[in-house]
């Protein structure tokens, strides 16, 4: 009887040992996976990994420098100066509160790349000559944080479309690719902080 008692008591303490081991060890890997996927990336951290984070759900934060006239469906977002920018439209959550402005924002959402090519300039053309293009910011300049963010320096859409026909040649000279990629978020969620 003690014997079975000892044998009963050491499958006890070996089954609560190995269960308690085991589980430390999911638990372990859980806090490591929840720890990569929800750690909180700068803007310029950001836009630098971008090409290789789009379709990803990502966590940064920065100052919110604007949120659009036009029922905030956009702010725009910078890193540590005003050449580091991102624009985060609101999507789903419907707007952004107008107190984001000039505050730390901590933005969880999915990354897309825009491509703006030939294709893209000859539409745009289209639309300026037919007048269906949308027009964005105080007058045909456009928005300037969406300028900003897109690195723009053209104040008319012809002068705008002329200096992307310039950046995609020069790029295409220097890498082969025939088009500009500009990033931004989808917003799941945002925190003013």
């Amino acid at each position: 009887m003690k014997i079975k008692f000892i044998m009963m008591a050491s499958m006890a303490a070996f089954a609560l040992t190995f269960t308690a081991c085991s589980g430390n060890q999911k638990q372990s890997g859980t806090e490591t996976a929840e720890t990569q996927t929800s750690a909180v990336q700068t803007i310029d951290d950001l836009l630098v990994h971008a090409d290789s984070l789009v379709g990803q759900q990502v966590t940064f934060q920065g100052v919110c420098t604007h949120t659009c006239k036009h029922g905030a469906t956009k702010m725009f977002m910078m890193g540590s100066d005003d050449t580091k920018t991102i624009r985060v439209e609101a999507g789903e959550l419907g707007s952004f509160d107008t107190k984001c402005v000039n505050s730390m924002v901590e933005v969880t959402g999915k990354l897309v790349e825009q491509r703006v090519d030939e294709a893209y300039l000859q539409k745009w053309e289209a639309q300026l000559k037919s007048q269906t293009a949308k027009a964005h910011g105080d007058g045909e300049a456009g928005c300037d944080s969406e300028k900003k963010a897109r690195g723009e320096t053209g104040n008319t859409p012809e002068e705008r479309i002329a200096d992307f026909r310039a950046k995609i040649a020069q790029r295409k000279a220097d890498t082969g690719k025939d088009y500009l990629s500009f990033y931004y978020v989808e917003a799941q969620s945002y925190a003013i902080k």
